[in-house]
């Protein structure tokens, strides 16, 4: 896995929005971990190194998928908890520590949103994602008055 700065990048590679808002409830699209516009750590999570090895990665791509969510607020709001967390992660076949991986996530959230920043999850393992990228993460939030 190959690694560099950490800077949120919330500028979509495509045609579509980074977040999207019904309610008080929002959306994100899948965040890798990007920094300045730049994929930081690409490559594949393998049995080969700890897993503390990928917690960068997947903090960051968390982060950038919390900031994403946060661009729909209006002032006096604020995330008030996670509905759905799903971390996509690059591997092998042989890999079997998804969840584990997807925990670093979940973590991250807690200690951003406290209990509230857990909520339902899936970890799925995939042959690549976009770019190269290690992980992407995905979430759902409930949006509440500040």
């Amino acid at each position: 896995m190959k690694s560099t700065a950490n800077k949120h990048e919330l500028v979509p590679n495509g045609n579509y929005v980074v977040a999207k808002r019904h309610r008080d409830l929002v959306h994100t699209s899948g965040m890798t971990p990007r920094s300045g516009g730049v994929l930081t750590h690409t490559g594949a999570v393998t049995s080969e190194y700890p897993l503390e090895h990928y917690q960068q990665a997947v903090e960051l791509a968390a982060s950038n998928a919390l900031e994403a969510a946060k661009t729909v607020l209006e002032p006096g709001e604020k995330i008030g908890g996670m509905l759905s967390l799903t971390v996509y992660i690059s591997t092998n076949p042989e890999f079997k520590d998804h969840s584990r991986i997807a925990d670093i996530a979940s973590n991250y959230l807690l200690g951003e949103l406290g209990a509230e920043g857990i909520g339902t999850r899936a970890a799925v393992g995939v042959i690549s994602l976009p770019g190269g990228a290690v992980v992407e993460v995905q979430l759902a939030a409930i949006i509440e008055v500040a």
